[in-house]
């Protein structure tokens, strides 16, 4: 079923429903501390991973930036189709804006506040700051009905230069999708991230909160209505770096699903109902990531079961407990891999981002579980919400050091972490160090050396190590040494709650 233009006025007819979002949209749920003693200071952490995304900005930098090498970047943005696109985030190690990662991102991102944001104290408004530097520019690309602009940069010219974002002059081509040039995935994500923001600033904001719905509403109309992948009509651009792989269907799904939780509004739990299927709600597919949805929209969609008790939503338990018992070890249906060391291995490019995204859906369907007093039957293994703390809090100890490298995996935490990440700004020296240009070809030298990047990114978490747990450190290797905005954003609601539970937040 197409949505219509009576999407809005439905919206207006339930907007009652919205009026109860006890913490930041989050249904009441109570947080028992247990202090303990933790092998890693998780508050430490979490101020770092959200302070990684200050590094990524592309755009204006504010006066009180916090990472001082950086600098403006990408002022003209858009001025190639005579649009506003300043501002957003480089995904990676490059300077290219891609819409896609940046809108799972940007879900990922208010989802950790949505559930755990009442835990980060005084990281909570820089955590708010990270999210909207990422809707104000998607904002801009969505100004125009039933187009969006998905793109920034030429990537295939950006990757042959190693130069600095204030540099950069490889050419700022703009792409976008519209009625003729369909993008169902990245439309519907950027749906997903426009709702699920609009969830995080409603008490702060709400102006603001209520722009970014009906935003949302109009975004999921349109992704809905023109179906296509964006990887067919732009993917001589966007492919090989952000195609995609898994189909639009889960995008469709996840986006459904958080215009549900952000209006209450019974048009999208009845395109749900009739959907679901259709779109791969019972799939028995396990990798979350900025591809693929389908395990997101299950754990979050139980959630309208488990813990406001809505009815016709109920298959989502199962659905979820499906996903659970495939990835915990040591139940019958588990088929997940893990490396020597412990480390959840998915595949060798970036890893990590599948590690980081586990951690946060684990620890976040415990929380479900708590507050429903339930638990997932593997087969006739019980799965209680402890075991599922536990095995994230592996995961993210792992990410943080406790692995057989004896290396932290995020930059700057710790006494031991990788020094030549692939990242140009990171690898090159700052402006304020050398304020002469560095042009395209100019920074190889150093890419291919194995002198330690001058400028460290603090809070980023690159691709991690291989599946025998070895990473070499070297920045040419960007499967394992490039970090990326999307591996970053679940690991903040992971560590938000680890800091809370042992007692650091």
């Amino acid at each position: 079923m197409a949505l219509s233009s009576l999407v809005f006025l439905c919206f207006l007819l339930f907007s009652h429903c919205t009026a109860y979002f006890p913490v930041n949209g989050s249904a009441a749920f109570t947080y028992r501390r247990r202090p303990r003693v933790a092998g890693h200071d998780y508050r430490d952490a979490l101020s770092k991973s959200i302070l990684f995304f200050e590094g990524q900005r592309s755009g204006k930098l504010p006066p009180n930036k916090r990472i001082s090498w950086r600098g403006d970047s990408g002022l003209s943005d858009g001025s190639a189709m005579h649009v506003d696109l300043v501002g957003g985030y480089y995904d990676a190690g490059d300077n290219v804006k891609f819409g896609f990662p940046m809108a799972f991102t940007t879900t990922m991102l208010s989802w950790s506040v949505i559930e755990f944001g009442g835990l980060m104290k005084g990281e909570l408004q820089n955590a708010k700051q990270a999210i909207k530097w990422a809707t104000d520019y998607l904002l801009k690309a969505t100004a125009l009905p039933d187009t969006i602009f998905v793109q920034v940069g030429d990537a295939a010219r950006d990757h042959a230069c190693w130069e600095r974002p204030e540099d950069m002059d490889t050419p700022r081509t703009v792409f976008k999708i519209d009625r003729n040039t369909p993008g169902t995935e990245v439309a519907a994500e950027t749906a997903a991230a426009l709702a699920a923001a609009s969830l995080v600033f409603r008490k702060s904001d709400r102006g603001y909160s209520n722009l970014l719905v009906r935003r949302a509403i109009r975004v999921f109309q349109f992704a809905d209505k023109y179906r296509g992948s964006y990887s067919n009509r732009l993917k001589a651009y966007v492919c090989p770096y952000y195609c995609d792989y898994s189909g639009y269907q889960d995008e469709l799904l996840w986006g459904a699903a958080w215009l549900h939780k952000a209006t209450r509004n019974p048009i999208f739990l009845r395109y749900i109902q009739e959907n679901g299927n259709t779109l791969g709600a019972s799939e028995t597919d396990n990798t979350f990531g900025w591809d693929n949805k389908h395990v997101g929209a299950r754990i979050l969609l139980s959630k309208s079961f488990l813990v406001q008790n809505l009815q016709p939503l109920r298959d989502y338990k199962s659905h979820a407990d499906s996903y659970i018992c495939s990835v915990i070890p040591g139940t019958p249906f588990s088929n997940a891999h893990y490396t020597p060391g412990g480390l959840l291995y998915k595949m060798s490019d970036g890893n990590l981002q599948y590690v980081t995204s586990t951690s946060f859906l684990l620890a976040t369907y415990a929380k479900y579980l708590s507050s429903s007093h339930t638990t997932v039957n593997c087969g006739g293994t019980i799965i209680t919400p402890r075991k599922l703390k536990a095995f994230a809090k592996k995961q993210v100890d792992y990410i943080l050091g406790d692995n057989p490298m004896k290396m932290s995996y995020m930059v700057g935490y710790g006494s031991r972490y990788p020094l030549r990440i692939h990242h140009r700004g990171s690898s090159l020296p700052s402006v304020k160090a050398h304020p002469w240009k560095l042009k395209c070809y100019d920074g190889f030298s150093i890419m291919k050396s194995l002198a330690p990047n001058p400028n460290i990114l603090i809070g980023a978490v690159i691709g991690g190590p291989d599946k025998n747990d070895r990473f070499p450190d070297r920045r040419s290797d960007y499967f394992h040494s490039e970090p990326a905005t999307y591996i970053n954003a679940p690991l903040v609601g992971a560590l938000a709650y680890l800091a809370h539970e042992f007692g650091q937040l």
